[in-house]
């Protein structure tokens, strides 16, 4: 806990608690770090155990708190003795199983690390089956992983024009009193309208980002 006390008093955007596994000791560690820092500090969670990943739907929703998690997936391969291997067969369940979690909460959620930092190619098809299986993004080790992590998490530039397009024709239809509208010869409902939207926000909020470190 003193570790907790520490990190309140320092200008951080958020807190992330290890090997979250018991609901009890989450509270204490939330109590802890909001008494020392008068105030709530945003807090992600990892899941690294086996306990966690059974409690995950209590544990993401434990507090308003917790605003996203992270998967340690080197600890679960060491508990769970299911060896790494280029398909991650061994953790797709708990993997689908922590995203479901997460996303009941409203929360992001972030993929495991990928060890063998030079294995780029590897580590590229890592990416791309997190992304599919509904991850927002990947841990990393080394610096040689963002352009691949970056090309996988990041919207593309066709999803972005049809984003634009998808916004564009539900305005009009609203417009217009209707509640669909056909865009591409694909109906276009408002779940369809928050997920493009969804698509712009991360396109600004990467764009905004690239101009400030130029």
């Amino acid at each position: 806990f003193d570790d907790l006390r520490a990190a309140a008093t320092l200008p951080i955007d958020g807190v992330v608690l290890p090997k979250v596994d018991d609901s009890d000791r989450l509270h204490h560690n939330l109590d802890t770090l909001n008494n020392a820092a008068e105030r709530e500090i945003p807090v992600w969670v990892m899941t690294e155990t086996a306990r966690g990943v059974l409690e995950a739907d209590r544990l993401y929703g434990a507090s308003p708190q917790i605003t996203g998690v992270i998967l340690g997936t080197s600890d679960l391969s060491r508990e769970l003795r299911i060896p790494h291997t280029p398909d991650r067969a061994g953790f797709i369940h708990l993997l689908d199983h922590c995203v479901i979690a997460a996303r009941a909460h409203g929360m992001d959620i972030i993929d495991g690390v990928h060890l063998n930092f030079r294995d780029l190619d590897e580590f590229a098809l890592h990416c791309e089956q997190g992304r599919t299986l509904g991850f927002d993004g990947k841990s990393l080790i080394h610096p040689q992983q963002i352009p691949a992590c970056n090309a996988a998490f990041s919207p593309e530039d066709k999803a972005i024009s049809e984003a634009r397009e998808i916004v564009a024709a539900w305005d009009r239809a609203q417009q217009a009193g209707q509640g669909v509208c056909v865009v591409n010869d694909r109906l276009i409902e408002n779940l369809h309208v928050e997920e493009a939207q969804r698509t712009l926000a991360l396109a600004t909020a990467l764009a905004q980002r690239g101009d400030a470190e130029t």
